[in-house]
């Protein structure tokens, strides 16, 4: 089946004999057990739920995975994909990620003996950086938020060479426009928060492998540090992903639209979208992805100037995060990356006036019309928005 007949067309309540249409909330702590000296199928909802299973075996087929499992939060799958590592480990990570991975990889991991170093995983220079102690290759791509593309087939040649896994956050794609696990990768996760979910109303996790022996690890640590999605999350973030391809596609269109618009804006600096054939990453993103996702960023030249269409704004919500079905915008170094620690800031060049949109599914002119307020300048045939 193609992708989108995949999205709905799915065993949604294994077993059932009521053959129900939507999967089932088990809203459920303890299963009745049938003998007293063997586990059924399910038995505590922290080890295990029906619900929850559907979500995670969904996902793992959309990743062309064999295994997926589904967490409270996108951080606590990457937590949980740390947790693999052992003290006096380390993890090469490229210097562009989202602001909370960093958070995590500079203040917690020390404790644990596991050290985390950057490099620019888009030069070739980035693989002398490995060292016998590397075991994870941790990446994004695109990336958050300055949308490069890494070359995730290579990556994962150059982990599998030193003996290392390959982990990509899959968030700014989904599985309907990029599947690492087929260009390489033994890892991929998302924070299902984000397209995944598509209506600002869950927060979840994601990884999905292939391998059964990281899939066993991988559910050890779910169960044992008790950090998986719940039954009705699981509910909610599967009806979401039905729509997950009529949503992106609009998604996209208006996203091309909007980049075009400001890559042509006398105001606007600098634009990072993927999807511009402008950009420095154009050709790799076609060759190892189906589109180039809704998100991108830009610069003014001036951090008051971006404060202020960041501000001016009526359709463009401020906010951190972004894959809702909503506009929204931020500045990163002061909201979502305001948590990278100094130094990597200015590795990795994260710039003061740097603005991160992610486009939604609204009319691509009042987008337009709503940016050249703040931007200042015109727009053909849009008609001024303003918030109600």
């Amino acid at each position: 089946m193609k992708f989108a007949s995949r999205l709905v067309q799915f065993d949604s309540a294994p077993g059932d004999p009521c053959r129900p249409m939507a999967t089932p909330i088990y809203q459920v702590s303890t299963f009745e057990q049938e003998k007293a000296d063997a586990f059924g199928a399910y038995d505590y909802s922290r080890s295990g739920n029906p619900t929850r299973r559907v979500l995670e075996d969904q996902l793992a087929s959309l990743e062309n995975g064999s295994r997926g499992f589904c967490f409270s939060s996108g951080m606590a799958a990457i937590s949980t994909v740390t947790r693999l590592l052992r003290a006096g480990d380390e993890i090469l990570a490229d210097f562009d990620l989202y602001g909370g991975s960093c958070r995590l990889f500079a203040e917690v991991l020390p404790r644990s003996g596991i050290t985390v170093r950057y490099g620019d995983a888009c030069r070739p220079e980035f693989a002398a950086l490995i060292t016998p102690r590397t075991k994870l290759i941790f990446v994004e791509s695109p990336t958050n938020p300055l949308l490069r593309v890494l070359d995730l087939r290579a990556l994962a040649g150059l982990a599998h060479a030193h003996g290392a896994w390959l982990c990509v956050d899959n968030s700014t794609m989904s599985p309907y426009l990029q599947n690492p696990l087929d260009l390489g990768a033994n890892i991929v996760l998302h924070s299902a928060t984000k397209y995944l979910c598509g209506h600002s109303d869950v927060t979840a996790g994601a990884v999905i492998v292939k391998d059964d022996d990281l899939a066993a690890q991988i559910y050890f640590l779910q169960n044992a540090e008790g950090t998986a999605l719940g039954p009705f999350d699981s509910f909610l973030l599967l009806r979401g992903m039905k729509t997950l391809k009529l949503r992106l596609d609009c998604q996209q269109q208006n996203a091309l639209a909007v980049a075009q618009y400001l890559a042509s804006h006398p105001g606007i600096q600098e634009v990072h979208y993927p999807g511009l054939a402008s950009s420095a990453g154009y050709e790799l993103q076609c060759h190892q992805a189906r589109g180039a996702g809704a998100v991108l960023s830009f610069t003014t030249g001036s951090p008051e100037l971006s404060l202020r269409i960041t501000e001016q704004t009526r359709l463009f919500h401020i906010c951190v995060s972004f894959g809702s079905v909503h506009s929204t915008i931020c500045m990163p170094v002061r909201m979502s990356h305001a948590s990278v620690p100094h130094e990597l800031r200015a590795l990795r060049h994260l710039p003061d006036d740097l603005v991160r949109i992610s486009v939604g599914i609204e009319d691509a002119g009042d987008l337009l019309a709503d940016l050249s307020l703040g931007i200042g300048g015109s727009t053909i045939g849009a008609t001024s928005a303003t918030r109600t």
